[in-house]
């Protein structure tokens, strides 16, 4: 049965003011509700002229921009989907994602005009455009009813099988959420200080629908976010959680008019209670952390008053209405209460699998339970506390790193005969990459971070290195990553 496309209620809130300015670019133009609802639909004469129907996949590479949004709102309008290729990633591992979803359309700003091309050249893709090739009439295009399994956008995310998994999210759920009157509404204006291809993008969809307006940043510069928040009285911001420490710092350092804030919503990686508190005690209780992942949706939240209590900022919060959670031991069953074990997590917004990956599918959805592979316990009023993972995973500021990805790049470079990658935290709770080496010649930081961005982008560089004669081993004959891990924290 055909679903309503959530682009319907998107141009429904960006139609309530057409004369408002709806987006502040990063160039210090506007665009106004009117001259956006335009672009939007420019944008989707010019794809399903090139043949974007339902069904269909656009891929799109470029930094923060309107024209992000309204390319992605364009094709959702035309029943197709979306895979946003993150600026992180090598062009090969690009190119590998590009031909994994089957792009049809591949969109890119004139910055990532020649990296478009030379993706293009490893992977069979119809059409390679930029924003300024998206030409045709304004004359308002209906959206495709959809149904409510068809897939709106697929997130990638590290893999352990040699590329980025990528995760399938359908039209149904978030078409719910975006629409759904017991949900807060987000109306005001949203400062965008990272990138559109994830969460912000999401959030801004939200802010529109509710009539509101964006104010856009290139890329996160806590001084300019700061002016930005004064100058545009914002409302609304989401940040990681080592932004937002940043954030604060600056703050204290050269405090700006922040009063019109009411919605600082952070998460995405771990957080420091201590950072928060200051955060909280610096901007008042605006906050919100959301725990969630991309696999499956978000699970639980800690709120903007819950944040006034200091022994609450080592939770995330309670579990959110719709949404079941069980703690698990290794053999799926219910520990007691208050015991520690697996979050496993179920609800209508739950992705829908790793595309073309049925196999890691079954593993992580098993009878109807997304298993997150995060360690916690629910504590006996109710708070669920993240203490551990299971999986092993390095979450940093850009996205997921998976440490046997890494190991196996750095393993081709000549100097190096062995390697163990894992994640280390500094006082702020925020993870870095770090490789301990054993060398076959002399090596330096620099030298093995280059390899790694060659080959699979900056983010999985390490930030650090130890150098050492062997490679510690558990009485399982495993790389000892937490033996090694104290030794460097």
């Amino acid at each position: 049965m055909d679903h309503q496309n959530y682009v319907e209620a998107v141009l429904s809130g960006i139609g309530t003011d057409p004369d408002r300015v709806a987006v502040h670019q990063p160039d210090g133009s506007t665009i106004t509700a009117a001259g956006l609802t335009d672009l939007i639909h420019r944008y989707a004469h010019a794809l399903r002229d090139r043949g974007i129907r339902r069904g269909s996949t656009v891929s799109i590479m470029s930094g923060n921009r309107a024209e992000v949004l309204a390319a992605r709102y364009a094709t959702n309008l035309l029943g197709a989907r979306v895979v946003s290729l993150y600026e992180g990633m090598a062009v090969d591992t690009l190119a590998v994602i590009a031909a994994d979803v089957e792009t049809d359309v591949l969109i890119t700003d004139a910055a990532h005009a020649a990296g478009g091309a030379r993706i293009a050249e490893r992977a069979p893709i119809k059409h390679v455009l930029t924003f300024a090739d998206l030409t045709g009439p304004t004359t308002p295009i209906a959206p495709e009813p959809v149904a409510a399994n068809d897939i709106f956008c697929i997130r990638h995310t590290g893999g352990t099988t040699g590329h980025p998994k990528g995760i399938m999210l359908p039209y149904g759920p978030y078409t719910e959420r975006l629409v759904d009157p017991k949900r807060p509404r987000l109306p005001g204006v949203m400062l965008v200080c990272s990138t559109l291809a994830h969460l912000a993008g999401m959030m801004a969809d939200g802010v529109l629908t509710a009539g509101g307006s964006m104010v856009i940043h290139a890329g996160y510069d806590p001084a300019r976010a700061l002016d930005a928040i004064e100058k545009h009285r914002v409302n609304i911001v989401w940040l990681l959680p080592a932004l937002l420490y940043q954030l604060t710092d600056e703050q204290r350092r050269r405090p700006r008019d922040t009063s019109s804030l009411r919605a600082v919503i952070y998460g995405g990686a771990s957080s420091s209670p201590v950072k928060v508190a200051e955060a909280v005690e610096t901007f008042g209780p605006v906050f919100t952390q959301f725990y969630a992942q991309t696999e499956a949706g978000a699970v639980s939240a800690l709120g903007p008053q819950e944040h006034t209590r200091p022994e609450l900022l080592g939770t995330v919060g309670k579990v959110l209405p719709g949404v079941e959670i069980r703690i698990v031991d290794a053999d799926g069953r219910d520990v007691p209460p208050g015991g520690s074990g697996e979050i496993v997590k179920r609800s209508s917004g739950d992705s829908r699998g790793y595309l073309n990956n049925p196999e890691l599918t079954a593993q992580v959805w098993r009878d109807g339970w997304v298993h997150t592979g995060d360690v916690g316990f629910l504590d006996a009023d109710g708070y669920l506390h993240v203490t551990d993972r299971l999986k092993d995973m390095i979450i940093v500021v850009g996205g997921h790193v998976y440490p046997a990805e890494v190991e196996s790049v750095l393993l081709t470079h000549p100097s190096i005969a062995a390697a163990a990658v894992f994640g280390v935290r500094d006082s702020d709770g925020t993870e870095h990459v770090h490789a301990a080496l054993v060398p076959r010649s002399e090596l330096d930081l620099e030298t093995v971070r280059a390899h790694v961005t060659e080959h699979m982008g900056r983010q999985y560089a390490p930030s650090a290195i130890t150098v050492v004669d062997a490679i510690p081993l558990t009485d399982a004959g495993k790389p000892d990553k937490k033996l090694l891990r104290s030794r460097v924290g």
